[in-house]
């Protein structure tokens, strides 16, 4: 059997490392609810064994119970493994947060790290998640003028629900509480939701290289959380490289990330993020890769070994999930990871610390299938017109500057500057003279 240090397992050479230990044990129990300790069993994992009797049973049971905080009675056993002994101690409890030695750890990969008093905060809601649900607390500052009919009556249509009033048909959706909205009613209805919560926001960025040195753009948005999510799939796409394919006349888009897999990772960043956090949801785009971060970290134990590999899910916002399964944008048995999986097999899921959680995308410019024309990866309003000039051209090869700018509402100096920049990226080829002669679109080496 291998043996091998994890977030839920701490390997010990012997009980001389006691008090390393059981900070182990309490940082396991802090992120999990659950630990195994191995005293005999290097952190390489080779078995060396140490001396085992009742009494260095008892010395680990009594230092669990004099150094750890609230009280625990885990299971302490001599196991013997290839002829030598070893100890193992197991334990399962929810009563956290727990402290070794008057403080509390958390674990990290297979690192123990002291929790700040922030930290210590977000452990104890999270402990009482269920009673303290933000997306079903009352906001106390909401009134029911403060909702838009419109965003109402689109969810309703999308959903195949039926409008009556905004009070009946937010009560319907189970967003009303002794007559007083939910966060979650505001946070997906209201007219302007960044005056009652700060974390009503999305914040994009582009980056000139692998780190955040040189930035290119940034901008911040504000308003509902589907119009969130809408602002963040349309940055994304009018950042990356988006491609095309030929079939016959016509042109299907294709950008360098698959559509579906980064709007799925978007959509679980608004769905599934720690509101009461005030930071925003961000989308970092650099030259190699882009980065979709949302405030919390996995929720009710997960881990990202678990949701990469089985279709569990567990929701720190409940009522927001069902609202988001109504009108079909999430799924509701945990198969967006895999389904993101399936189409970007490169992504990567980090969670920093027990503040954020990313899920990161790798860029494949240059990449791109064969057949497939490769674009510009930050399509500004000039490489829009180039891209619909690209269009016009494949329609008709003997289209003319004025007739591309009569359709596109530009002026014809504008139309020349983007067919040299066609031209210069090798997308567009001139067959004959200006009079009598026709565009040809070209597929780059």
């Amino acid at each position: 059997m291998d043996y091998q240090e994890t977030e839920t397992v701490e390997l010990k050479k012997s009980t001389s490392e006691l008090k390393e230990a059981l900070i182990s044990l309490v940082s396991m129990l802090n992120k999990h609810q659950r630990g195994e300790l191995w005293f005999g069993i290097r952190s390489d994992g080779t078995v060396v064994g140490q001396q085992v009797s009742d009494k260095t049973l008892r010395d680990i049971s009594k230092a669990v119970a004099d150094h750890i905080e609230p009280k625990i009675y885990p299971v302490v056993e001599q196991v013997t493994i290839d002829d030598k002994h070893c100890v193992r101690v197991q334990v399962e409890c929810s009563e956290h947060p727990y402290y070794a030695y008057g403080r509390a750890y958390i674990r990290t990969g297979d690192e123990d790290r002291q929790l700040s008093a922030k930290e210590l905060e977000r452990l104890i809601l999270e402990k009482n998640r269920d009673r303290l649900r933000w997306d079903t607390e009352i906001c106390e500052k909401a009134a029911f003028d403060d909702i838009g009919a419109s965003k109402l009556k689109s969810f309703l249509k999308l959903s195949g629900l039926i409008y009556d009033t905004i009070p009946n048909s937010l009560e319907k959706l189970n967003l009303v509480k002794d007559g007083r909205l939910l966060n979650a009613a505001v946070l997906c209805f209201a007219r302007k939701p960044e005056k009652f919560f700060a974390s009503a926001r999305l914040r994009c960025a582009v980056f000139g290289t692998l780190d955040t040195t040189i930035t290119l753009d940034m901008k911040d948005f504000y308003g509902d959380v589907f119009a969130l999510i809408s602002k963040a799939e349309e940055y994304v796409l009018e950042h990356i490289n988006i491609g095309m394919r030929l079939d016959g006349l016509l042109r299907v888009d294709v950008p360098e990330i698959d559509r579906e897999a980064f709007r799925e990772a978007i959509v679980n960043a608004f769905c599934h993020r720690d509101y009461r956090e005030h930071d925003s949801v961000n989308i970092a785009i650099f030259k190699d890769r882009v980065e979709i971060r949302s405030p919390g970290i996995l929720y009710g134990g997960l881990t990202i070994d678990s949701i990469r590999k089985k279709m569990v899910s567990a929701r720190r916002n409940e009522l927001l999930a069902e609202l988001f399964q109504r009108s079909h944008r999430i799924e509701k048995w945990g198969r967006g990871i895999k389904m993101i999986l399936e189409r970007e097999p490169a992504t990567e899921f980090e969670e920093v610390g027990t503040v954020q959680f990313i899920v990161t995308f790798r860029r494949k410019a240059g990449a791109l299938p064969a057949g497939v024309f490769q674009g510009t990866g930050c399509l500004k309003s000039s490489q829009k017109s180039s891209q619909k000039i690209l269009d016009m051209i494949l329609s008709n090869p003997y289209t003319t500057i004025k007739d591309m700018a009569d359709t596109l509402h530009i002026t014809d100096r504008a139309v020349k500057k983007n067919i040299n920049n066609l031209k210069a990226e090798g997308l567009l080829k001139r067959i004959g003279p200006d009079k009598g002669g026709y565009w040809e679109a070209v597929k780059p080496e």
